[in-house]
C-alpha cells in the first residue's frame, strides 16, 4: 500500500457541510426562532439539505451541476438566513439569484444526462 498524500475532494466536502448547515439551520427554526425568522430559515433548511444531497449524487457526472447546485444553495439559503438573523430585508431580493443558479444546475445535470456522459 502506497503511502503517498492523498487528496480529497473540496466540493464534495462542502456540499457535506452545506448539508450540515441545512440541519443546523432547520433545528434553529423549528426551536430556537419564531415567525417570519422560523419561515425562513425553515424553507432556506429545506432547499439547502436537497441541493446539498442531489449535489453529492450527480458529483461523479458533472461537477459544473453540483458546483451550481452547491452555489445557488448558499446563495438563496444564505440570504434567508441572514434575513432571519436581522439582516436587512433587501437580501431578499438578492435570494432569487440563488434560485437560478439551482435551477441551472439542475439544467444542466439534464443535459449531460441527455447527453449520456
Amino acid at each position: 500500500m502506497a503511502r503517498g498524500r492523498t487528496t480529497g475532494d473540496p466540493l464534495a466536502a462542502l456540499l457535506a457541510l452545506s448539508g450540515a448547515v441545512a440541519v443546523i439551520a432547520g433545528a434553529y427554526g423549528a426551536h430556537g426562532a419564531g415567525g417570519k425568522a422560523a419561515e425562513w430559515l425553515s424553507t432556506g433548511a429545506h432547499y439547502q439539505m436537497i441541493h446539498a444531497v442531489a449535489g453529492l449524487v450527480i458529483l461523479a457526472k458533472s461537477r459544473g451541476a453540483a458546483g451550481l447546485m452547491l452555489l445557488g444553495a448558499l446563495i438563496f439559503s444564505g440570504t434567508l438566513y441572514a434575513m432571519a438573523l436581522g439582516g436587512p430585508r433587501w437580501l431578499g431580493a438578492v435570494t432569487p439569484l440563488g434560485g437560478l443558479a439551482m435551477i441551472l444546475g439542475w439544467a444542466w445535470i439534464a443535459i449531460v444526462y441527455l447527453r449520456g456522459r
